[in-house]
């Protein structure tokens, strides 16, 4: 598959899925997937939801068939960290005891290096000529070549500060490209000239006004969604 993200052809950008692998398939039916798609999953593929595995062994599938990339989400660099340094409480208690219950682990880490391997080797940012791709997102004070320059890559997972009202009711970016995140949960998708944030709550289908999985084509900005269909 290609390995270059290119806006010669769609780009179809989805958000947080956060181990809900039904509602998942659904929104990929719904797109009507063609075999030149182009897909940029935006992290947060784990924790929450009950299939995180079933999820991440989806995803290594359907990049075979299609030209994917992949983001870092905050809760794979929590996993990551946690890897590294033991579980910490924060990961446990925002989802982490869920995906190790999906992959049945009773004692440590008992997750296929396979795996490992596919959330250790997900990007923290990606761009093309009008877009540039986040988990959390980019400061929006500086330019996009200033935050490639001073950010840290795990603020790209964690960035919330381009959300504030004072920037979004002015619509005021320095940035040139228009921002695609996720990992910020509302009712609806935000769509502004340079700001495009599609984490609707998929996993939070209990919480009025969320429970939502979706994503946007590109360049058209197009919207699909599907309701969780998981829990």
């Amino acid at each position: 598959m290609d390995d270059r993200l290119t806006e010669n052809k769609r780009i179809i950008a989805v958000g947080d899925i956060h181990g809900c692998l039904h509602t998942l398939q659904r929104l990929l039916e719904l797109i009507n997937l063609q075999p030149s798609d182009q897909l940029v999953f935006l992290g947060d593929y784990i924790d929450r939801g009950n299939n995180s595995k079933g999820v991440i062994e989806f995803l290594m599938t359907l990049r075979e068939r299609y030209s994917c990339f992949f983001l870092m989400g905050n809760h794979e660099r929590m996993f990551l960290d946690s890897l590294d340094n033991g579980a910490s409480p924060l990961w446990l208690q925002n989802g982490g005891a869920a995906m190790l219950e999906s992959y049945g682990c009773k004692n440590g880490f008992d997750i296929p290096e396979k795996h490992r391997e596919f959330i250790n080797s997900c990007l923290y940012h990606l761009e093309t000529e009008n877009f540039f791709f986040a988990h959390g997102g980019i400061d929006p004070d500086m330019s996009i070549a200033d935050n490639l320059h001073y950010m840290k890559p795990e603020d790209y997972c964690w960035m919330r500060t381009h959300l504030r009202s004072t920037y979004l009711e002015n619509n005021r970016y320095s940035w040139k490209k228009t921002l695609v995140c996720g990992h910020t949960p509302m009712s609806r998708p935000i769509m502004l000239e340079k700001l495009i944030a599609i984490d609707t709550g998929c996993v939070y289908s209990d919480t009025p006004d969320l429970g939502m999985l979706s994503s946007v084509i590109l360049p058209e900005r197009t919207v699909i969604q599907t309701e969780n269909i998981d829990s």
